[in-house]
């Protein structure tokens, strides 16, 4: 946008210049554009190293939380908050309990999400995986039309998690021009 706006400016500073100025004021007028256009490229270029190191620590923090593993009655407890009448019997689900076990699980995340730790995110990826692992099992035997249903509630809870991604990257990219 800074870019696209300094542009029209050095454009219509140029047009309005152009018709009575010698070719030094032209020249001291593109000089002048080109340091302002160097400034703009130095500020973005130093953004984007910054998100790249925020991403890099919220990466790593990732990381060695994930390596931890998961606390057993922790992960029951969110199977118990996300799949309502459906937890417990996962692995039992059939193709016709699918798109219903899955509609259970993306309403409770939206409406459970603005509470969520890191490690809660965990636990409802592990929750999503078992449902994920179940589909898998006996998606041979699925009608094609609870395809759609179910894609679609999987790509919102993929959308849901890179929204909180970003966001925990976001933070950290503040934080970190905070300490600066």
């Amino acid at each position: 946008m800074e870019i696209k706006v300094f542009t029209g400016l050095l454009v219509t500073a140029m047009l309005l210049t152009g018709c009575d100025s010698t070719p030094r004021e032209r020249q001291d007028v593109a000089r002048k554009g080109a340091r302002e256009l160097d400034t703009l490229a130095r500020t973005a270029a130093q953004k984007v190293a910054n998100v790249g190191k925020a991403t890099a620590r919220y990466d790593a923090s990732n990381r060695a939380r994930r390596s931890r593993p998961l606390d057993p009655r922790q992960e029951l407890a969110m199977e118990t908050k996300l799949m309502g009448p459906y937890s417990g019997q996962i692995n039992a689900l059939t193709p016709a309990d699918l798109p219903n076990a899955y509609a259970q699980f993306i309403t409770a995340v939206r409406t459970q999400r603005a509470t969520w730790t890191e490690r809660d995110w965990d636990y409802a990826r592990a929750v999503y995986k078992r449902l994920n692992d179940q589909l898998k099992q006996v998606r041979m035997d699925m009608p094609a039309r609870y395809e759609l249903p179910i894609r679609a509630r999987q790509a919102e809870f993929v959308t849901l998690q890179a929204g909180h991604t970003a966001k925990g990257i976001s933070e950290e990219s503040k934080q970190a021009a905070q300490a600066r």
